[in-house]
């Protein structure tokens, strides 16, 4: 299906001016609402909102004199009219579901416009990969804003991808009509040591008159950090405190506040405005990652900004902060953000500003949701072979694969292990003392064997390191094709055996993920785009993640969203302590750590 652009304000202009004039009547008017204003922070009661060619002509009091006998009226009956949301920083993959599916599944809940880094399959196909995500974008009846990825590999030299991002491919991109700027900029050390190739990519962006996305992941907000943000990044989510929102903010960045599946950002961080009184232009709330079942059962954007006013945000704030602000930021408040002349008619009807009931959902002067149902359609790309087949793996695994050798003579070892943190994204570098049997380093107790199993050049490879937080008990074993950044295969368990069944039973259904318990599958998610999603609806996909995370709670595992924990464990950009297929990486000094410290 070929995209058609959305019409341009200057390719209207005369319309809407015609129209606001009263000299032809409207296409669309949404009768007699509470104006919510996000420029001024009120709300108006009483007002009408005339659309023509899928933007706002005006917003006045009495639209009856541009009103004619084929406007079409929609009757807002003293509802608030309020913008669409706008997911100011997110990654479409993390949902497993495809642009159209994942619009299909945010649509019902306000969102009407996301601004997406496709990092994931940039890392497992490259530019192509990116150009497909965008390609399938811009087919949508929302606004689905690309940035380009920045950083595949995340962290060069600590991990191999599929592919590999070149200042020359974001250059490239730059010029595509979907991207709005550059994604997350994972490589802090990179930026902060003045690396030539992320300058190259910053600039690109920069003299493409576009944004640069941020990402600091690190406590540090000394002279490394200074650095950062003097190479150009001009925000960033990795905050997860009241002074790293602050610190931000002061130097000119956005700060974006994230209430994810696994992302409990917002609470620590909105303290700035609801406390310290900080202006709130400079902070935007995001969702980060949500996978599938987050998504149809609890929400997208307007989960979070309930949470944003459930944590004592003035609603109208919390509003602003999920449109005005993200479309000022990349530059589109003349386009998106608010219910004002010209902009595109994004808006939400909703009986109150508190619980945020999602009523009616315009997008571009469409009906596109009715009290939660969809009423548009939401095209497919057509994705091809080489999308559908990335779990390249040179031959089955056996349990061999999984077993780690202990020093020659040892009884014991002391093992670095990689500790998961609840509700957060960092990771802390602990030290277990193991037992040996049999010449080998034993799991045991919270102490769970991890092994990242290489799939994108069949090179046989598999690297075993050990992890702890998650509670498994027994015979199990939980695998992934998700693993980000590099997306390789994340295997986690208990018990080598178990480990090689998930292994390959994901080689044979071309990716996904999978729980095994005692030599059984337990549940399976299908992703068979890229490893990382499905083109099924987003209902099915959910009701399988929902049965895979029951799953790992049958094997012990009490972590909320603890799926999300177990796909970032490969993320060698967050600290402490990750897994890569060059071996385990200390991200605090960017080195690798062996994975037996000591033995006796």
């Amino acid at each position: 299906m070929e995209h058609i652009p959305f019409p341009s304000w200057p390719d209207v202009a005369a319309d809407l001016i015609a129209v606001a004039a009263g000299r032809t009547p409207a296409q669309t008017v949404i009768k007699g609402g509470k104006w919510v204003n996000v420029h001024t922070r009120e709300v108006l009661d009483g007002h009408d909102i005339a659309i023509t060619h899928g933007r706002i002509a005006c917003v006045v009091p009495d639209a009856s004199y541009c009103t004619g006998p084929d406007t079409e009226l929609i009757e807002a009956n003293g509802r608030y009219m309020i913008p669409g949301l706008c997911d100011a920083h997110m990654h479409i993959e993390s949902g497993m579901l495809t642009p159209a599916e994942f619009a299909r599944a945010v649509i019902p809940h306000g969102t009407t416009s996301m601004f997406t880094d496709p990092h994931e399959i940039a890392n497992v196909l490259g530019l192509e990969g990116v150009r497909m995500m965008h390609d399938e974008a811009l087919l949508q009846p929302v606004n689905i804003f690309t940035q380009m990825p920045s950083c595949a590999p995340s962290a060069p030299g600590m991990e191999t991808t599929g592919f590999e991002i070149s200042p020359e491919d974001v250059a490239e991109a730059m010029a595509w009509p979907g991207i709005i700027g550059l994604g997350e900029m994972m490589n802090f050390p990179g930026v902060s040591n003045a690396d030539p190739k992320m300058l190259a990519e910053i600039a690109a962006t920069q003299r493409a008159g576009k944004t640069v996305g941020g990402h600091y992941a690190s406590p540090d907000l000394g002279p490394a950090f200074a650095g950062y943000v003097a190479g150009g990044p001009a925000d960033d989510h990795e905050g997860t405190c009241e002074a790293d929102a602050i610190a931000r903010m002061r130097q000119g960045m956005r700060s974006m506040i994230r209430l994810g599946s696994a992302w409990y950002d917002v609470q620590s961080q909105i303290t700035a405005i609801t406390e310290k009184g900080l202006d709130p232009r400079n902070m935007i709330l995001c969702t980060d990652d949500c996978h599938s079942g987050t998504l149809v059962n609890d929400g997208h954007m307007n989960r979070v900004v309930r949470h944003a006013i459930a944590c004592g945000c003035d609603p109208l704030v919390a509003l602003q902060m999920a449109t005005i602000n993200t479309a000022t930021h990349f530059g589109l408040e003349r386009e998106i953000g608010s219910l004002t002349p010209g902009r595109r008619a994004d808006v939400i009807l909703t009986s109150d500003l508190k619980t945020l009931p999602i009523e009616q959902v315009i997008a571009r002067g469409k009906t596109v949701s009715i009290n939660g149902e969809i009423t548009v359609d939401c095209p497919h790309y057509d994705w091809p072979d080489t999308a559908r087949q990335t779990v390249n793996m040179a031959r089955d695994l056996t349990a061999d694969d999984f077993r780690i050798a202990a020093p020659k003579g040892a009884n014991a070892v002391t093992a670095n292990v990689i500790g998961v943190v609840e509700n957060q994204a960092p990771t802390k570098a602990l030290q277990f003392e193991l037992p040996v049997t049999e010449g080998r380093v034993q799991a045991t107790g919270e102490v769970c064997q991890i092994a990242l199993v290489e799939r994108h050049r069949a090179t046989g490879g598999v690297v075993n390191a050990f992890v702890s937080g998650f509670g498994y008990a027994g015979p199990m074993a939980m695998a992934s094709t998700v693993a980000h950044d590099s997306h390789h295969m994340i295997v986690v368990g208990t018990d080598a055996d178990n480990m090689a069944l998930a292994a390959n039973r994901l080689r044979e259904v071309g990716g996904g993920i999978t729980v095994f318990k005692d030599g059984t599958e337990l549940a399976l998610v299908d992703l068979p785009i890229a490893g990382l999603m499905s083109d099924s609806p987003a209902q099915e996909v959910a009701a399988n993640a929902d049965a895979m995370m029951e799953a790992m709670r049958a094997c012990g595992c009490t972590l909320n969203n603890a799926y999300m924990q177990h796909s970032l464990l490969a993320l060698v950009v967050i600290p402490e302590l990750r897994i890569s297929d060059r071996g385990l990486v200390d991200v605090r000094t960017f080195e690798f750590k062996p994975v037996i410290e000591t033995h006796t």
